[in-house]
């Protein structure tokens, strides 16, 4: 007995050690394999798709939900931009994702006998990594018959020749022009990140073409703001057969067998569409008005006009009152700037204002409104600037005791001088003001250049800027390499409101020619006239010369990297105009020269650029676009994260295991 009571004590006490041992080692074992730190393989498969209720493909289908399933949990990725249907939907469908499938629930009703097409873009995803399913569409006709035609091509902006992304592309069989103003499209597809589209289930026939960015989402033209593109000629689909050859592989050195596959391919393929905002109508009125200080009130028009309004003060003498400044450098923003200081005081400004304004039947009429103009800043009263004055005194005296000068420090019109050290020889010298000038003594400017050791006095022109009053520019001829100098004597200058201006004084060099580059552009097939104009890397306009006889010459160009675009001018006046559908005019053309190039100090660059050498979407260079392609962006997301995973996996195997207990 005692014997057996001995042996059951073993064995308790045996298994209780058996269970430490395990449970250690099965925490052990839990530190060290969390869920594999490293991650694992990287999962870049889309889903699949298994299958769809009505089948793809069906005929004479009535029911308006389509269930699709694929083989893995998914999600939509922006739905309302990416999908889409035609023909195009006046009632928005519902569209959602469950688990597996995707449900799509027509609001409109079926159309008799037309082929409908869900075309889905990248908008299908997995629902753990967001793999997307590429230009996944899915088709079913309520007829008899399965229209399977389609036509592609691109959508860029008219003037910078960028892609256009979520532009709505449509076809109307009805030829009318007024159709695209009045009547949805008959088939749609929508532009990606390239400016790409493609517009499937179009039923033989001729078509005209159309690009919208439908922003009030009735389907077709209805308002100036709206982004628009349109073709002149007509549009006709059409397939060939053609034959490609596929590969297998033994192992990747290999060849197996290459084998010759028929298929159907769809034109046209190639659809250039150049899109742009017409001018809106034009209608001016006024904004508002407003007077920041008192010194100052601003009035605000929606629209230029050649005229000036006409000011007639109610309660102070208008007549030669203001100085008036054009911000914009046109007659829709006004500031003006009041002279007299008994009028600046008061409290309130009243005013008559005539000027142009549009009425109902968009006629320019003359109008007359009275203005209220109260200042945001109050003018100081007589009593707090006598005020002033007794502080003024009070600290003079103090300086008289402490035997410091009485009078105040002498406050200048301050001047704010663009002379830089380095200046280009084709620049010129500013100078800048923050209010308007009473007055500007030029005999008091003295320009002089360094003459061996002499500095010796030379012509300039002073002019003041035609935007900005507060702004004068001296130009002169510089020589490259040589030394200048601009003095400017104390009181040259009198502001409008009684200061004067310091002494100024600087010294500068004009940059050697060494210290530049040339481009000049030996251009073929632009239209006469044409101009270029020279672009920086971001594609900011630097300068503009017109094509003279076939070149476009650009001197004096500091290092650096330049890109260009050329302007087919139609009308000849020196700038680019916009398109006018109910006149069928088209934007004036646009061409890049295709590469970004890099000008080196003291070099000349001679391009042969002929514009029409590659097509409008393939010219301007991929450093200069804004819209960048959506699978750049994925690529990089989708690198930085594996690289994420792979630092974790490194950071947790460098930290020993990355667990504690």
């Amino acid at each position: 007995m005692r014997m057996k009571i001995l042996n059951q004590k073993q064995w308790k006490s045996r298994l209780r050690r058996l269970l430490g041992v395990a449970l250690t080692g099965g925490i052990l074992y839990s530190c060290a394999s969390v869920g594999r730190i490293e991650g694992g393989a990287y999962d870049e498969t889309p889903p699949l798709f298994i299958k769809g209720t009505p089948a793809p493909g069906a005929l004479h289908t009535q029911k308006k939900k389509v269930v699709l399933e694929f083989d893995e949990f998914i999600k939509l990725d922006k739905p309302s931009e990416k999908i889409v249907i035609s023909p195009p939907q006046v009632q928005q469908p519902e569209v959602k994702s469950n688990g597996k499938k995707v449900i799509i629930t027509l609001q409109d009703t079926l159309k008799a006998h037309t082929t409908y097409t869900i075309d889905f873009g990248d908008a299908i995803q997995d629902n753990n990594e967001g793999n997307p399913l590429e230009n996944f569409f899915y088709t079913f006709s309520t007829g008899e018959q399965l229209d399977s035609m389609a036509v592609a091509g691109t959508v860029l902006n008219a003037k910078d020749l960028e892609p256009v992304k979520g532009m709505l592309v449509g076809l109307h069989s009805c030829l009318a022009d007024s159709v695209f103003t009045t009547v949805p499209f008959d088939r749609v597809g929508r532009t990606d990140s390239r400016g790409h589209f493609s517009i499937r289930g179009v039923a033989p026939g001729k078509y005209r073409i159309y690009a919208l960015q439908d922003a009030d989402q009735n389907i077709f033209y209805s308002q100036p703001a709206e982004a628009i593109a349109f073709q002149d000629s007509l549009i006709i689909p059409s397939m060939e057969e053609r034959e490609r050859m596929d590969t297998t592989w033994v192992d990747s050195l290999t060849i197996d067998t290459i084998v010759r596959r028929c298929y159907t391919y769809y034109l046209p393929d190639d659809i250039l569409l150049r899109c742009f905002k017409e001018t809106p109508p034009y209608s001016r009125r006024l904004l508002k008005s407003e007077r920041p200080t008192p010194k100052t009130f601003s009035l605000y028009f929606n629209a230029p006009t050649d005229t000036l309004p006409l000011l007639r003060g109610l309660n102070f003498a208008a007549d030669n009152a203001f100085v008036i400044e054009t911000p914009t450098g046109r007659i829709d923003t006004l500031q003006y700037w009041i002279r007299d200081s008994l009028v600046y005081q008061l409290d309130t400004l009243q005013m008559a204002l005539s000027y142009y304004y549009t009425d109902t039947l968009q006629q320019l009429v003359n109008r007359t409104d009275t203005l209220r103009l109260v200042s945001k800043q109050r003018p100081k009263s007589e009593k707090e600037l006598e005020k002033e004055r007794k502080e003024k005194e009070k600290e003079r005296e103090r300086r008289r005791k402490r035997g410091e000068p009485e009078e105040d420090p002498i406050q200048f019109l301050n001047l704010d001088l663009y002379a830089p050290s380095s200046l280009d020889i084709f620049d010129y010298l500013t100078f800048s003001f923050k209010e308007p000038i009473a007055r500007f003594d030029t005999a008091a400017v003295h320009l002089r250049h360094k003459v061996d050791t002499l500095w010796v006095d030379m012509p300039f022109d002073f002019q003041q800027d035609s935007l900005d009053v507060k702004r004068y520019n001296l130009f002169a001829d510089w020589t490259p390499g040589e030394s200048y100098s601009i003095e400017v004597d104390s009181m040259a200058v009198h502001g409008l409101y009684g200061l004067f201006t310091d002494k100024v004084k600087r010294e500068f060099k004009a940059k050697t020619l060494e210290e530049y580059g040339q481009i000049f552009f030996n251009v073929t097939g632009a239209d006469t006239p044409a101009f270029v104009e020279l672009l920086d890397a971001s594609d900011k306009v630097l300068r503009t010369v017109n094509v003279v006889d076939g070149r476009a010459d650009f001197y004096y160009l500091p290092p650096g990297k330049y890109g260009a675009r050329l302007i087919n001018d139609s009308n000849g006046n020196g700038m680019w105009d916009t398109g006018k559908y109910s006149d069928h005019l088209q934007p004036e053309t646009v061409c890049y020269y295709p590469m970004i190039l890099e000008l080196k100090a003291n070099f000349d660059l001679t391009q042969d650029w002929n514009v029409n050498e590659r097509k409008p979407d393939r010219q301007k260079p991929e450093e200069m676009k804004k819209q960048k392609p959506d699978e750049d962006r994925k690529k990089k997301e989708r690198e930085q994260r594996n690289k994420n995973r792979n630092g974790s996996a490194n950071s947790s195997r460098n930290t020993g295991r990355g667990y504690s207990y």
